[in-house]
């Protein structure tokens, strides 16, 4: 069943969901440009790892006495209580390099931000560390937020009156500091993004809202998303009226 929404599906960010959606995306979105750049490039999935600390789900804390014995009342009568502690959980996540065939240098960085980069402090930590080193090298970027959950990594936009549910950056090296940023909301499709890869060459366009409704309608996220549930985020009051009669034909 496809996607009631005309662009981002906001039930796709909820977490337990997004990640089974973000690597099919980028392959997706890999085997969409391949054809488009050779035989001069060519699109290689690469992969970051890091360490971030994760809460286990909420259990009934055992007795003390149960965790470690003996546990006596320390002097003064104070006596230990259970508690619990964040374990170390190793994260990888892919992203995409266009690269020069003949030379092997990558030439543009593909980003499709992941709910780890934009809420865990080490998650945040890793992707912000190497978007400067993208932002200073001779390599394009191309960063696609699709989660409206957490702070836009930063910038300076014409307009800061214009309000966004998401965004996609197109940071051509040439013209840096400047870039093209594609603001967008719930009710708008996604919009097709020029993909940067050669300095007055034709930018091929990536039908990002296309590849994202085809996905949907393969993987079926809808067998395991509630929809008569609000999405997580949650929408603006006005944004969950408009969406009420497209969701109607999953909460019948």
């Amino acid at each position: 069943m496809p996607t009631p929404f005309p662009g981002m599906d906001p039930y796709l960010e909820r977490p337990g969901v997004w990640e089974d959606i973000h690597t099919p995306l980028i392959l997706e979105i890999a085997n969409l440009l391949e054809p488009r750049i050779q035989p001069l490039f060519r699109v290689a999935v690469e992969r970051r790892a890091y360490q971030t600390m994760l809460w286990e789900p909420e259990t009934p804390a055992a007795e003390p006495e149960t965790l470690l014995a003996p546990r006596d009342a320390a002097p003064g009568g104070v006596k230990p209580r259970a508690c619990e502690l964040p374990l170390p959980q190793q994260v990888i996540e892919h992203f995409l390099e266009i690269r020069d065939v003949i030379s092997g240098e990558a030439v543009t960085i593909i980003e499709v931000l992941s709910l780890d980069n934009k809420l865990t402090p080490e998650g945040r930590q890793e992707y912000e560390r190497q978007r400067r080193a993208v932002l200073g090298g001779p390599a394009n970027l191309v960063e696609i937020d699709l989660l409206r959950a957490g702070d836009p990594f930063p910038m300076r936009v014409e307009g800061q009156s214009v309000r966004s549910d998401y965004r996609i950056v197109v940071s051509r090296a040439p013209f840096r500091p400047h870039a093209d940023v594609y603001l967008f909301g719930v009710r708008d499709a996604i919009p097709d993004i020029p993909i940067p890869v050669q300095r007055g060459k034709t930018e091929p366009m990536l039908p990002l809202n296309e590849i994202l409704h085809n996905l949907y309608d393969r993987a079926g996220p809808d067998l395991v998303i509630d929809y008569r549930q609000p999405p997580d985020p949650p929408l603006s009051a006005e944004d969950a009226e408009w969406a009420n009669p497209l969701l109607q034909r999953f909460r019948s």
